[in-house]
């Protein structure tokens, strides 16, 4: 296991007890009691959860993980997501994403996708994003005409929020947008973890033709701080395992299309 992946999984097991011993951490992945303090000490200097003695504690339920933290959670899951998406999208079209894990991969999928290079056009497709990192990996694909928003960067997840982008989408109109979630429920539709980002969604979500969330498993049923949309604004939902239960109901009556890959 290398350090980055041992680091997400000492997350996960935190952020999953609340608290948590060295003796606990060494057995759940079969670590040293050295490492698990190396480890533990390298995440609390970064302020991503606090040491104790003899252990750690999180920093709260709702406290949200850098990106790079995130990475290799659902790693399957969303890579699969982001191949279901990929074949939604059709030569020529505008797409909007916004940031995170899931559409980090979508936007990898859309880069390698042999049916969206186009020989007549100059670009196959337009990406509108507000996510530095996404802008950033497709900037290097000449087929892409990408699309940064301006805004003021959270280093958390690496989008840009802020009036800047609002006003930037205002002026858009775009075929598709695509958009990642922290929940997705039915009484409170699609969610995420801090209201400047949600702001930024919302007004994705008002100037599209059709909106598709990506959302894994581990996000049905969630409802997170800031609301994004109801589940009658979503088109499609592209998720790894069927929905079941009031969610499924609820996404039926809304007449949301749902994609398994």
């Amino acid at each position: 296991m290398t350090q980055q992946h041992r680091l997400n999984a000492l997350l996960e097991l935190v952020s999953d007890r609340g608290e948590i011993s060295i003796t606990e951490i060494s057995d759940a992945l079969q670590i040293s009691a050295a490492t698990a303090r190396r480890d533990l000490n390298a995440l609390a200097d970064e302020h991503l959860l606090t040491r104790t003695h003899g252990g750690a504690v999180a920093l709260g339920t709702g406290y949200e993980l850098p990106l790079q933290y995130k990475i290799a959670r659902q790693g399957e899951a969303k890579l699969a997501i982001a191949g279901a998406v990929s074949k939604l999208v059709s030569l020529s079209d505008s797409i909007g994403l916004n940031g995170g894990t899931t559409t980090s991969e979508v936007a990898r999928a859309l880069g390698r996708s042999p049916h969206l290079v186009g020989k007549d056009v100059e670009y196959g497709l337009t990406v509108v994003t507000n996510a530095l990192n996404i802008g950033y990996e497709l900037s290097v694909r000449p087929h892409i005409k990408i699309v940064v928003t301006g805004g003021i960067a959270r280093r958390q997840s690496y989008e840009l929020v802020g009036s800047i982008v609002t006003n930037t989408l205002s002026d858009l109109v775009l075929d598709t947008v695509i958009l990642g979630v922290d929940g997705l429920s039915e009484q409170f539709g699609a969610t995420t973890l801090h209201e400047g980002e949600a702001e930024v969604s919302q007004s994705f979500v008002k100037v599209a033709k059709r909106v598709i969330v990506v959302a894994d498993s581990t996000k049905m049923g969630r409802a997170t701080l800031a609301r994004i949309s109801p589940l009658d604004q979503i088109d499609v939902l592209v998720t790894e395992k069927p929905v079941s239960g009031a969610l499924a109901a609820a996404l039926d009556a809304a007449n949301v299309r749902v994609v398994l890959p």
